[in-house]
């Protein structure tokens, strides 16, 4: 059995990560992985390591080059600038699900930084289960603001479903795709190519503001996780499971593209028939979630035998089966989806379908909600339950 959770330690966890100012592969990042190290050691964990990687400190710039090809296809026109705006949808894809390895070895703009440990099982090893959250906090911009979140709220809640973040952005690479090889003058190509020109230049314009603004406090988003996932780490050093090995993961840059996660995997060999990766992100908004799928473009969809573990894990701990919502952007599970590694991710959801301080300088800790993190612990420690009890 683990423990009830500390509400009153993953507060102090929270407000100490919130005062760190935690740029992705930044100093700051690394300040917060020499922290949660040393809260790794004091939670009991095993084999704890500070492991280092190269990463981007944004992703904004590279989402913004993409763009700019858009704009330059439609200049371009021909084949060539159809083939210019259609190679760039299929790559704003493969960035945006964290699939571009050797763009982070070529510019990967500094370096970040993982805090790595183990709780062993206690008897037979039969499982593993890779529980996962992010150090770094985001940068906030004119794209995060609330109100334009508020737009379609109604039919987020009645869907359960987040609008891709860079659905629109890519609408624009697929539209200069298709305007590119029309003749100039013609009224299909320019019916075509405003639309085109226009999502282009915005999504340019709000990635270049995103780049260059400061980092939030990142209360929720995801000291939450973070705090969370040390209060299990504590709490599985005091009793381990049985059967099952748990490794903790706290990784930087997810809000750069996940590197951290990419260099964490890319380092281990993880046999899917016997590992679950568990996501932990932004659990203080209201209402516990499992992702059924996720992608700021295209949908990744989770297993839905891996979904039901959440609902087993929650029945275990005398919680409600969280709702399940295809969220509009990543967590770090999606990469372990990518690499056929069983994965789940738990978030929350607050009212009208949106995170609550989503990427903006109110994320701090008095506007967390504790009952939704709490809540969120029991099910994580639910489902690490199942997995041993089915190991």
């Amino acid at each position: 059995m683990i423990g009830a959770p500390d509400t009153d330690r993953m507060r102090a966890d929270v407000t100490a990560l919130a005062a760190m100012t935690r740029d992705s592969a930044g100093p700051g990042e690394r300040a917060a992985a020499a922290w949660a190290h040393g809260r790794l050691v004091a939670a009991g964990a095993e084999a704890t390591t500070v492991e280092h990687y190269r990463g981007r400190a944004t992703n904004s710039w590279s989402f913004a080059a993409h763009s700019l090809a858009g704009l330059a296809a439609l200049r371009l026109g021909g084949l060539r600038g159809a083939l210019l705006a259609g190679i760039a949808a299929v790559s704003l894809e493969r960035d945006a699900s964290g699939r571009f390895p050797w763009r982070r070895r070529i510019v990967g703009g500094g370096t970040g930084a993982n805090a790595v440990g183990v709780v062993p099982a206690r008897g037979e090893e039969r499982a593993t289960v890779v529980l996962v959250a992010h150090l770094d906090a985001a940068k906030t911009g004119l794209a995060w603001h609330p109100a334009i979140a508020r737009g379609a709220a109604k039919r987020r809640e009645r869907t359960r479903r987040v609008d891709p973040v860079m659905g629109l952005q890519a609408v624009g690479l697929v539209a200069a795709a298709a305007a590119a090889p029309l003749r100039r003058g013609s009224r299909l190509r320019a019916a075509l190519a405003v639309p085109a020109a226009v999502l282009n230049a915005a999504a340019i314009a709000l990635n270049l503001d995103i780049a260059r603004s400061p980092t939030v406090p990142g209360a929720n988003d995801d000291g939450t996780g973070v705090a969370v996932t040390l209060d299990l780490a504590r709490a599985l050093a005091a009793e381990p499971l049985e059967h099952t090995r748990v490794v903790v993961a706290l990784v930087g840059s997810e809000e750069s593209g996940m590197a951290g996660f990419h260099a964490f995997l890319s380092e281990r060999e993880l046999d899917p028939a016997r590992t679950l990766v568990l996501g932990l992100d932004t659990l203080g908004c209201g209402t516990p979630i499992v992702a059924w799928g996720e992608g700021a473009v295209r949908t990744h969809r989770y297993r839905d035998a891996d979904l039901a573990l959440a609902d087993a894990g929650a029945a275990l701990a005398g919680e409600p089966a969280p709702q399940r919502w295809r969220i509009g952007a990543w967590t770090d599970p999606l990469l372990a989806l990518t690499r056929g590694i069983p994965a789940l991710s738990i978030l929350s959801m607050g009212p009208g379908g949106a995170y609550t301080h989503y990427h903006v300088p109110s994320d701090l800790p008095e506007h967390v909600d504790w009952d939704s993190v709490t809540a969120c612990a029991r099910i994580a420690a639910g489902v690490l339950r199942v997995v041993d009890r089915r190991a």
